[in-house]
């Protein structure tokens, strides 16, 4: 059987959480990849760690991916995907930039790689709702992620949901069916998607 995994790409507010948690319900091998975390902001769902570990990380080459966002260094770790993998699980990472996305897809698993969408009024209603201390900061990051898209038109995706018109249990049942099927990626409109 081939392991599986599956990345969620979007901006702030398109609903990565909210997704995840459907999916945990709807089966419990989906298991959220907690990113592994250096410096202030948010801590539920990530793993805790320093900036001499991440770069000790890296130059063992133990890293798909790093970045710097919100003030706080991320970084995702070979290990922690093959210990999800070899506990029977299927690792859900988040994710906010394409070149991490295509980063983690190059890990030797059978990706579903879903673009979830929202326009920049419901990232800014729904990060007022769930009371972000930062939502001005989210706001320049949904420009930032329509800006990455533009600039990567061509990168293939498995599924692309707008957020604000399909519930959180309707796309999780469609990534849930993209997953069984071994749906291939393909490239979006990526212009018509985030106009």
């Amino acid at each position: 059987m081939i392991s599986t995994g599956v990345i969620l790409y979007g901006p702030p507010g398109a609903g990565k959480d909210t997704i995840t948690s459907e999916l945990s319900a709807m089966r419990p091998e989906f298991t959220l990849f907690r990113r592994l975390k250096a410096g202030p902001g948010r801590t539920t769902g990530y793993r805790l760690t320093t900036p001499a570990h991440i770069k000790e990380l890296a130059g063992a080459g133990q890293l798909l991916y790093r970045n710097v966002r919100y003030g706080a260094e991320y970084a995702i770790d070979r290990a922690e995907i093959t210990a999800l993998i070899n506990a029977g699980r299927i690792p859900v990472l988040h994710m906010g930039q394409v070149t991490g996305a295509s980063a983690v897809a190059a890990f030797p698993l059978h990706w579903v790689k879903v673009l979830l969408w929202c326009p920049l009024q419901v990232t800014q209603s729904r990060s007022v709702a769930r009371g972000d201390k930062d939502v001005e900061a989210r706001l320049k990051v949904w420009h930032e992620t329509r800006e990455d898209l533009l600039a990567h038109a061509t990168e293939p995706w498995t599924l692309a949901i707008r957020t604000d018109d399909l519930c959180p249990a309707e796309s999780a049942r469609a990534i849930n069916d993209a997953l069984a099927d071994g749906t291939p990626a393909k490239p979006v409109d990526i212009r018509e998607l985030v106009r």
